[in-house]
């Protein structure tokens, strides 16, 4: 019996949106900010933007252009392309697994921003100080029934939208949502650096200040604290596009080959890097307008901007536009991996959407669950030392080990004459109208990015066992 015809995305601006979508997520709206405020502002964004486009924008040209070439989704585009090196195949399942894992915490964060807009909404946030912003935040996660609740929600409504189609959901709600996300950022952007004292904040983030890559608060030159920076930034850079798992590559699959790949993967960077940008245009001007440290760390968007937003006029209004913004976020995040998921099981064993969709969202359905008791009944378990948690556990296995070795896996398939080959990936990558793949780089992109990666690799070890 011959395959079903490869679905296919209504419209370019369609495969634009999802593959933005996928790659915008908390990492831009929720890391990007305060990581930015940590290591020094403008400086920091500079350098991040480099590492942006010479290291991650090229290795996802790359994953489209497995995905496209295969048609199929991670679990079978290797084998499709280099049947004779069957090794390879076995990241298929690695990736495939590593999906299920990036979904078993980040399904629960999304959860809490939909939490906190319904709250915003409500009201119940308004007219909060500081202590008792972070108290509520602590009653939530305190509250198994109601973590369990948000987070089956944002797996529900996943699913759902899967299930009804790649055109007809995916790709409709996903450009619903891009619209809508683009819409309020710049809305609440215009509302923060309009606000008394926002000039401080909008100097902070857009005028670079080298010397604080340089010397410590003491004065001195300190090589230590460059390094850190240099390290931040690009892992930054590598995270945030969310390459490695096939979440990019399933999108390559479903699209015509009428433009190169290079040109796509731009725009899609392009897009995330105004998302990343744009929640930096809303939260400094805030944070220095009310006198808060914007290098407050994760705490920053649950605990300080409620506060934040309590103390502006018609602050209930834009607080929950603010934590609209962020669902809408996470959830185009958490429908594109989903889709992900979904299309594995219907290339591998050939089952239809709908059954894939079900079973997909039961089994992250359950395997969620330990994340979001993780922070109440099960807050015992700390896998990672003193003051870790299930999350810490499953975000170290996804960030630190499967998304820098499918990085580096996707780089020496494309490059290498042991995998697919750097020929083979150029002729797929250059088809169409738009910029090509800078092939003149070829010795940089065989020798020196998988040395980048090893340092990225090796460097969040050393980080995460040295405390």
């Amino acid at each position: 019996m011959s395959e079903k015809p490869r679905e296919t995305f209504a419209s370019r601006l369609g495969f634009i949106f999802i593959s933005a979508g996928c790659a915008i997520g908390l990492g831009n709206v929720w890391r990007f900010p305060f990581i930015t405020g940590q290591y020094g502002g403008a400086a920091f964004v500079l350098i991040y933007i480099l590492f942006l486009l010479g290291l991650a924008m090229p290795i996802m040209s790359m994953e489209f252009a497995v995905g496209r070439a295969s048609g199929k989704s991670v679990s079978r585009s290797f084998a499709v392309l280099s049947p004779e090196h069957k090794a390879w195949s076995l990241w298929g399942y690695a990736a495939w697994a590593g999906n299920y894992v990036l979904m078993m915490f980040y399904t629960t964060v999304t959860g809490w921003m939909l939490a906190y807009t319904y709250y915003s909404a409500a009201g119940t946030l308004s007219g909060l100080d500081a202590e008792a912003t972070g108290k509520f935040f602590g009653d939530l996660l305190a509250n198994p029934n109601e973590l369990v609740f948000w987070m089956a929600l944002t797996v529900i409504i996943g699913t759902l939208v899967c299930w009804m189609g790649l055109r007809t959901g995916v790709e409709r709600v996903t450009k619903f949502m891009m619209c809508g996300l683009l819409l309020i950022m710049i809305a609440l952007a215009a509302r923060s650096v309009t606000l008394d004292g926002a000039e401080k904040g909008l100097e902070f983030y857009l005028k670079p200040d080298f010397g604080k890559l340089i010397y410590d608060e003491s004065g001195a030159v300190s090589f230590k604290q460059l390094g850190t920076t240099l390290y931040a930034a690009l892992g930054q850079a590598f995270f945030t596009l969310s390459i490695g798992i096939g979440s990019m590559a399933i999108f390559g699959s479903y699209i015509e080959k009428d433009r190169s790949l290079m040109g796509e993967s731009l725009i899609v960077t392009g897009l995330d890097t105004f998302v990343a940008l744009t929640a930096g245009l809303i939260i400094f001007p805030a944070c220095f307008a009310y006198g808060i440290n914007p290098g407050a760390g994760p705490g920053l968007i649950f605990v300080t901007l409620p506060n934040i937003f309590s103390q502006m006029p018609s602050g209930k209004i834009w607080g929950a536009l603010f934590f609209l913004f962020m669902s809408f976020a996470a959830l185009s995040t958490v429908i594109a991996v989903f889709e992900n998921i979904v299309a594995c099981f219907m290339d591998h064993f050939g089952w239809s959407r709908k059954t894939s969709s079900i079973i997909m969202g039961v089994t992250v359905l359950i395997l969620s669950v330990p994340c979001a008791l993780g922070f109440n009944v099960w807050s015992d378990i700390q896998p990672l030392g003193a003051g870790s948690g299930v999350l810490d556990l499953e975000d170290f296995i996804v960030s630190n080990n499967l998304l820098p070795i499918g990085a580096l896996v996707y780089l020496l398939f494309c490059v290498t004459r042991y995998g697919w080959g750097w020929d083979k990936f150029i002729a797929e990558s250059d088809q169409g109208e738009g910029l090509k793949f800078p092939a003149s780089l070829r010795f940089y992109f065989t020798c020196i990015v998988p040395l980048i990666i090893l340092v990225i690799l090796f460097t969040g070890y050393w980080q995460t066992f040295s405390k």
